[in-house]
């Protein structure tokens, strides 16, 4: 490979752990990192995608071809950064235009560390993730000689057997009130108005949608660290446990599998994306990864007892296998494109979790009803 084949501007190289080199040109922060690779179809809501907790380890390629068009603001980050190892896009707008942008995503990037690669074949890399699988990777704008890019990827950690929960888990308990998330919309529609039952949210990633949406039912959510037991969150005198979206290999977070199983029975629980999997895990089933996951806007969904097909928004690399669970647990919802547990409920235990994302941020609003349905479990119980 020569310079020739990178286009202008700051060249920077994307590689594979497969030795599969893709150029580029780099923007954001400069520098080398090094993780998974993945892809994700959403056509918007690439600030959300960066700041979602479950990427943390990760370099995320979208496939819409331009981003950054919309720019970024205050208000879409979904946690308090970035969490991505990298970010690669086909073709990063030179402007941005939206009334509510505050700033352009390059300068976004750069401010926090994040480094991006642009005028990348997306097309082709993700045609290559989609036949190879998801696999190591690493990128460079310091140093593009291709087997140093190479030798960084096959040294990245495998996605198997890693524990990131404690990597982006809050230090310390901390308390969260309706009033806190003036932007609610039209979510708050239908909620009580008074903050009547109490959830408890494990944070293995926490997404502040979320938040938003047990608010909007009315609850108000204590949110603790992804290590605390079920003694911890049962002196908090909880009506129900959230268990959160994450990042990383659901197996690996033994003490919240412990914690969860200890829970189960004494409070309704409503499990989320990795907390649907440790549910699963607690309750006596088996995960395995997936050749390379389910990320973006529009995977279709079944729910089983009604038939109804939801489009939802997904960020998984890990899923439930099926026939690990046990007798008196349910599959409720099923992927319509390659036939994964997508949800599943305990009912006498008063326990139920979703893989996708029913919070969505971005994606669509067909799910929201879990939220509800969890408020109604908690009702049940009281």
């Amino acid at each position: 490979m020569s310079m020739t084949d990178f286009p202008s501007g700051r060249p920077a190289l994307l590689a594979l752990a497969d030795g599969s080199l893709w150029p580029g040109r780099a923007f954001g922060a400069q520098g080398e990192r090094a993780g998974e690779v993945v892809f994700n179809t959403s056509l918007t809501g690439y600030q959300e995608i960066l700041t979602d907790p479950s990427y943390h380890g990760q370099i995320v390629v979208m496939t819409a071809p331009h981003i950054g068009n919309t720019g970024v603001n205050t208000e879409d980050d979904e946690s308090e950064r970035p969490w991505v190892a990298g970010f690669v896009v086909r073709a990063l707008s030179p402007r941005v235009s939206n009334w509510r942008a505050s700033g352009g995503l390059d300068e976004y990037l750069a401010g926090r560390g994040v480094a991006g690669l642009t005028d990348v074949d997306t097309r082709a890399l993700v045609r290559h993730i989609r036949t190879h699988g998801a696999q190591n990777a690493a990128f460079s704008s310091v140093n593009v000689d291709p087997a140093h890019v190479v030798a960084l990827a096959r040294a990245a950690p495998d996605m198997n057997g890693l524990d990131l929960a404690r990597a982006v888990t809050c230090a310390a308990p901390y308390a969260v009130a309706g009033d806190e998330w003036p932007g609610l919309g039209e979510a708050r529609l239908g909620a009580s108005g008074s903050a009547a039952r109490h959830v408890v949210a494990y944070d293995f990633g926490l997404k502040r949608n979320i938040l938003r949406l047990l608010a909007a039912q009315g609850c108000r959510v204590t949110v603790v660290p992804a290590s605390t037991t079920a003694a911890e969150v049962l002196a908090l005198r909880p009506d129900g446990v959230v268990l959160s979206n994450g990042p990383g290999d659901p197996a690996a977070v033994t003490y919240a599998i412990a914690a969860v199983r200890e829970l189960l029975g004494r409070v309704p629980v409503f499990g989320i994306c990795l907390g649907h999997q440790i549910l699963g895990l607690a309750l006596g089933g088996a995960t395995y990864k997936l050749k390379f996951g389910h990320r973006g806007g529009n995977q279709p969904v079944q729910r089983r007892a009604s038939g109804r097909v939801e489009i939802s928004s997904h960020n998984h690399g890990f899923a439930v296998r099926a026939e690990s669970l046990p007798a008196g647990v349910e599959v409720t919802h099923v992927n319509l494109n390659d036939g994964c547990v997508e949800g599943l409920a305990a009912p006498a235990l008063r326990a139920f979790s979703v893989q996708y994302h029913p919070e969505a941020a971005p994606g669509p609003h067909d799910a929201r009803y879990l939220f509800a349905e969890f408020g109604r479990l908690m009702e049940a119980g009281a």
